[in-house]
């Protein structure tokens, strides 16, 4: 079944990546895009599209504003610069949360969310990632990852065998690694998979506890439902 989508986002280059994304997967059609979210809206109202890629931060109307008038048999993929928007985004249930810049490897995790249109098998990609620390670069099965810990300029890797320290911001690291990983704190990533307890404030992996920031609570309670 072919998924019928249109893109809201003032940004051309934005639009032109989704766009890029959107041909490369069989069963994506992408009906139109908009600048003006005023006039996705009177689109949406008469067409029905099955998904909107939504930009929150966009003049005149937000995607924010905007996700409130969609109906809610349509999937909002909420795409933004800003990771602050993460929390009231979930809370409007959207389907997912892309954050700038944005992978194609992460644009096939959200679509591959939608069931019952999964995308074909044959479009799926391998689960590994590229991290470069230092001179060396690491392929590594994203499943050994226990979380990611930021401090200062560097990111370190914790997996099952070691630990890899790069050089790169929390939204670099969050654009390459599936759904399945979430932030929660400013420090810290984890891969939902791997919590063994969890409670208010805390989750704990590896026997490592980790702190959830109160406005990280709301997505990892929607996760773990």
């Amino acid at each position: 079944m072919i998924l019928k989508a249109i893109i809201v986002d003032d940004e051309p280059k934005a639009i032109e990546l989704l766009e890029n994304y959107c041909d490369r997967i069989p069963n994506i059609e992408c009906m139109q895009t908009f600048r003006n979210p005023v006039e996705a809206l009177l689109y949406i109202e008469k067409q029905k599209p099955d998904i909107v890629f939504l930009d929150i931060n966009m003049p005149n109307l937000s995607g924010i504003q905007a996700a409130k008038i969609i109906p809610k048999s349509t999937h909002i993929i909420f795409t933004t610069a800003y990771s602050e928007y993460a929390v009231e985004s979930y809370e409007l249930n959207a389907s997912d949360y892309l954050l700038k810049p944005i992978t194609f490897q992460r644009f096939v995790k959200a679509i591959d969310k939608l069931k019952p249109n999964p995308i074909p098998k044959e479009t799926k990609i391998s689960e590994r990632i590229i991290i470069k620390s230092g001179y060396q670069t690491f392929q590594i099965a994203t499943e050994t990852i226990l979380y990611l810990e930021k401090e200062g300029n560097y990111m370190t890797y914790h997996t099952t065998s070691n630990k890899i320290l790069a050089r790169e911001s929390v939204s670099e690291a969050l654009t390459k690694l599936p759904a399945n990983f979430i932030q929660v704190h400013k420090s810290y990533i984890i891969q939902l998979e791997r919590i063994e307890v969890f409670d208010q404030n805390h989750v704990i992996i590896n026997t490592v506890k980790i702190p959830v920031s109160k406005s990280y609570k709301a997505i990892l309670k929607d996760r773990l439902r």
